[in-house]
């Protein structure tokens, strides 16, 4: 496998955090995988994955390489998106999927602006609250959190948005606000059908991870159900930041163990294959990144204002 591949499975691994879903999205086995790991390895002279029963995690060598990887692999896609726009303009039909939440809050005002600035293209945007098969569907770009599921095409992570717990102030007055990771098994967890925990999530604190027990009482996939299924005293839930601050500022919901950081969402582009990706493509992830580090300042400056202003 070329250098490029090797890397683009490495990064897969630690996104996963499992050699066997990673090896699911590139359809491979496990034991492939662990070769292409092992070959990584013996190229650059250094154990970059730490195996252990939960999963993967990067060694400090593997923390470089995934850190100047993800560079490496995202010029390399800038580079395929200026070759193809020496020969191509941005025209014709270019069909993105997203879910409909994402895509009503983020990603549909991007389009709009896009559209806007190149009016020959023309975009087909469709809001589905489930994984799509970008290469089988004749989706262009999906645009994705959370996880992937077994999907043809490639993928790269382009964001992380933070996650809080939240609930309202009358359900944690009625079941008692917790004040450590054990306590909220006494909670019930309203989960999107994308974060399967298995039992417990990860929280940190100081650095620290624990294993925080869940106990789900209700499970959909519509995020505005799950934030109404929370208003509506029925348990907690995770959510992006930006999405809540309102609500958080107003004292509508109240943040859970506010100490603690769940771990962030990830946002994924996919594209039918690695040489699919255009101009087209990377003016939209580039708008798409401009805007969520635009909210996401915005956030920070409602719950921080003096940092704002000092900054």
């Amino acid at each position: 496998m070329d250098r490029l591949g090797l890397l683009e499975s490495f990064i897969i691994a630690l996104d996963e955090g499992s050699l066997n879903r990673a090896a699911q999205r590139r359809g491979i086995s496990q034991p492939a995988m662990s070769l292409q790991i092992k070959q990584l390895e013996t190229l650059l002279g250094h154990e970059l994955l730490h195996r252990t029963s939960t999963g993967v995690k990067p060694t400090r060598p593997g923390e470089l390489v995934y850190t100047q990887a993800q560079g490496l692999l995202s010029g390399y896609d800038l580079m395929c998106a200026e070759l193809s726009a020496l020969k191509e303009s941005l025209s014709g039909t270019f069909r993105v999927n997203t879910s409909t939440f994402f895509g009503r809050i983020i990603l549909g005002p991007v389009l709009l602006e896009v559209n806007q600035t190149y009016p020959d293209l023309n975009i087909v945007m469709k809001l589905e609250d489930r994984l799509v098969d970008v290469l089988r569907e004749n989706v262009d770009l999906a645009i994705r959190s959370g996880t992937l599921g077994d999907s043809d095409g490639a993928a790269r992570k382009i964001a992380q948005m933070e996650t809080v717990l939240f609930a309202t102030p009358s359900y944690l007055d009625q079941v008692g606000r917790p004040n450590a990771p054990e306590d909220l098994k006494r909670l019930k967890f309203i989960q999107h059908h994308e974060d399967q925990t298995g039992g417990f999530f990860p929280l940190t604190l100081d650095g620290v991870e624990y294993q925080a027990p869940v106990h789900v009482g209700f499970t959909a996939d519509d995020p505005d159900l799950i934030i109404r299924a929370v208003a509506n005293h029925t348990g907690y839930a995770r959510a992006p930041q930006l999405f809540l601050d309102e609500a958080l500022l107003e004292g509508r919901f109240e943040e859970v163990l506010p100490a603690y950081q769940p771990q962030p969402k990830d946002i994924y582009a996919v594209y039918p294959s690695r040489h699919s990706y255009d101009k087209r493509h990377e003016v939209v992830v580039t708008a798409l990144l401009e805007r969520i580090e635009a909210l996401q300042q915005d956030s920070i400056a409602r719950r921080c204002p003096a940092t704002a202003i000092m900054a």
